[in-house]
């Protein structure tokens, strides 16, 4: 059948539509209010340019087709955040902080897991040219009133750290290959395969890295990393940058997992996960990436959030029913026209009758209608037949 859609790739319907839309606008108008400029980047660019250093993470999640007028093969986004961080670094070209927020369809060659779509709709901010903590802080605060803003409050946020990693990594001496298995055994705490892939690596880096998995919870989860990893620069630092988050964000809602990784290439400290709403996977993801810029040309500190307003929105309960629209008759009458006029200015949604369809605006969405009474333009039920 020619008009079904490929899997995993759904149509938004008007109450659904609605309902992103409206987080859409709040969302960003929040965004707004704290400073954060909005930039709309291409649905697609060269693909050298969307998978180039940091964004060969995104090279398998990337759909590929070739430019007609060039011969050259493009992709279509996987993620916005390359993107904004390239409007940054080598269009805007800014002295100082900038921040910015977006909001977007990107598309994925396959669904992140089954009940996921490949089509989310991506939506996040950054700050770009701020190596600093307080950028962080920041950021997770936006997050955390972001979510509350959208009636999906975080019940968890998971913060995580790639420099514990790399530091460790780097002791060990390991591969650039390895570095990459190990990174993936870790997000999946497969203690057995971590153990058989570092059998031959050196031991106080081995067992450091082999206790990053059980370093998880509140603040003492930092003791416990404190007491059991080598004291090294890049560890103290990482570590010390962890509780002076947890100091400055105490009212959030922060839990600490040293194994809960992602972005072998692109991130490059801070990393953080928000869970909300029931559901299972998180709604929110983040962290730092200072060095994707230099991909653009241009080294610049950079941190930020995305989620999609898709999974958000399924959080949400039902809406409660509100009042539809309201039928104005197929007329010319001057004070038809300005009632109409002054409903719509009021909020209304006021829909023209065109003749003919008599009998079937109730599937429009009208519940009332307008009906000349006494001489003047008054709101009425509408009948089951109009």
């Amino acid at each position: 059948m020619r008009w079904v859609l490929p899997d995993y790739i759904q149509d938004v319907l008007p109450d659904e539509a609605a309902r992103l839309e409206d987080l859409r606008r709040r969302l960003l108008d929040a965004f707004r209010a704290h400073g954060y400029q909005l930039v709309m980047p291409p649905l697609v660019e060269y693909l050298d340019a969307l998978t180039t250093g940091a964004g060969r993470d995104l090279g398998l999640r990337t759909c590929q087709l070739v430019d007609q007028l060039t011969g050259r093969t493009m992709g279509v986004r996987a993620d916005m955040t390359p993107q904004v961080t390239r409007i940054d670094s080598h269009l805007l070209n800014r002295a100082g902080v900038s921040r910015l927020c977006y909001c977007g369809s990107v598309l994925h060659t396959k669904p992140s897991s089954f009940t996921a779509t490949r089509e989310p709709l991506q939506l996040g901010a950054e700050i770009y040219g701020h190596a600093g903590l307080e950028a962080d802080i920041e950021i997770l605060r936006l997050l955390d009133g972001a979510m509350r803003l959208a009636g999906v409050p975080a019940t968890r946020i998971e913060i995580g750290h790639v420099g514990l990693f790399h530091a460790l990594a780097a002791r060990a001496g390991l591969a650039d290959a390895v570095c990459e298995e190990v990174f993936g055994l870790l997000q999946g705490k497969d203690i057995p395969g971590l153990r058989a892939l570092l059998a031959t690596s050196e031991t106080s880096a081995r067992e450091a890295l082999l206790a990053l998995p059980a370093l998880y919870g509140g603040v003492d989860a930092l003791d416990e990393a404190a007491r059991r990893l080598p004291q090294i620069p890049e560890i103290t630092a990482a570590l010390a940058d962890l509780r002076r988050l947890a100091e400055a964000l105490g009212e959030l809602p922060l839990g600490f997992d040293l194994a809960d990784l992602r972005g072998y290439h692109y991130h490059s400290g801070l990393v953080f996960a928000a869970y909300g709403g029931g559901a299972a996977a998180a709604l929110a993801v983040g962290g730092r990436y200072d060095h994707v810029a230099a991909t653009f040309g241009r080294a610049r500190a950079a941190t930020g959030f995305s989620l999609d307003l898709r999974e958000l929105a399924r959080c949400l309960p039902p809406p409660p029913p509100c009042a539809g629209a309201i039928l104005a008759p197929a007329q010319t009458d001057p004070a038809l026209r300005a009632e109409a006029a002054r409903l719509r200015a009021a909020g209304e949604i006021v829909v023209d009758a065109l003749p003919g369809h008599e009998g079937t605006w109730k599937n429009a969405g009208c519940d009332r209608q307008l009906v000349k009474r006494a001489g003047r333009w008054t709101i009425a039920a509408l009948a089951e037949e109009e």
